[in-house]
């Protein structure tokens, strides 16, 4: 048996009150492991302390067995990458690498695909990464990146210049804009 990834959240207004549940909580955690036998990997958790504007860091010091659990400023969650006041920036600027990888792939292989094929790789490629849980980071003013890369790859299946209107080409290849993207996202919820 295989358990694939556990997330605990605790929330206190108190840290001495946070400390001391979280404590509480890993020695009752250490008696179902005892009688479970799975093994807990101490290089995979991770501790955010997430905070909002200038409030001042919090000393949280979560151990189990003798260790602390290691206190960092961001971690990768199922394709995510979270920080602790989440503005979302490493992970757009991830995302924004990953398109521009799917960018020149594009580029690359334009001169041998039709724009049927092109759009089909494009959907494989950039539509779903640029998707991928879009409700959650599109918020951030760092998200213009990715509406620039989308208009980056449409010109490129196009064939059209760097300051030629995209509503138009997105229109012809039926393709959704990120903004509308992100509204359809937020009706299939």
């Amino acid at each position: 048996m295989f358990a694939d990834g556990t997330s605990i959240l605790f929330a206190h207004l108190n840290t001495t009150e946070l400390n001391s549940n979280t404590s509480t909580f890993f020695e009752t955690i250490k008696i179902w492991l005892k009688n479970r036998y799975p093994k807990l990997n101490f290089e995979k958790n991770h501790c955010i302390d997430f905070k909002t504007g200038n409030n001042p860091a919090t000393d949280t010091n979560i151990g189990y067995n003798n260790k602390l659990i290691l206190n960092v400023l961001s971690t990768k969650f199922l394709g995510l990458t979270i920080d602790n006041m989440l503005p979302w920036r490493i992970h757009v600027d991830q995302l924004t690498t990953k398109l521009s990888t799917a960018c020149h792939v594009i580029r690359s292989i334009k001169l041998f695909m039709s724009h049927k094929t092109l759009r089909l790789i494009y959907h494989f490629l950039f539509h779903t990464v640029m998707s991928y849980r879009i409700i959650l980071w599109r918020s951030s003013c760092h998200s213009i990146q990715i509406f620039q890369m989308q208009k980056r790859v449409i010109r490129i299946i196009k064939e059209c210049g760097n300051r030629d209107y995209c509503r138009i080409l997105l229109k012809k290849l039926t393709v959704l804009l990120f903004m509308s993207q992100y509204v359809l996202s937020l009706f299939v919820l």
